[in-house]
């Protein structure tokens, strides 16, 4: 007895598809010879989702500049989401101005334990850079 032959689905995975097939398949669907369904069944490709991505790639249709078109709002809805929108902005405002308050603490209260090491063991904590070159840099520069 013969087994029966499936025709036209193989399995297959990410590293069989060669530019070349991905251009195929993309020049049949924008001809209309197929849709995506039915490259994907003749085919064997694992998912739509990556023939539309195909499409999007390889495709001439301009993806990037789609326009999708949606119904006006409510002035009630408009007024809504922009409520919304400010007590988002509102928290995060607050968020900002309380770590910019506690960054304020976290360096007064590493100045005066900078002063009180300074002073507990007699030594110079903080450089004071002068604005004039360091005497190795002023060695580096040539004399013209």
């Amino acid at each position: 007895m013969k087994t029966p032959v499936k025709i036209g689905y193989v399995k297959r995975t990410q590293k069989d598809y060669s530019l070349s097939f991905k251009l195929q398949v993309v020049e049949q669907i924008e001809s209309g010879e197929l849709d995506r369904l039915s490259a994907h069944l003749k085919y064997g490709i694992q998912a739509r989702s990556t023939i539309t991505s195909w499409l999007r790639k390889y495709g001439n249709f301009d993806w990037e500049n789609l326009n999708v078109t949606s119904m006006d709002k409510t002035p009630e809805q408009r007024i809504a989401e922009l409520e919304a929108k400010v007590k988002l902005l509102e928290k995060q405002k607050s968020r900002a101005e309380y770590l910019a308050e506690r960054a304020d603490k976290k360096v007064i209260i590493f100045d005066m334990l900078v002063n009180m090491a300074e002073k507990e063991y007699d030594i110079e904590i903080r450089k004071n850079y002068k604005p004039e070159l360091s005497k190795s840099s002023k060695k580096n520069t040539k004399k013209q």
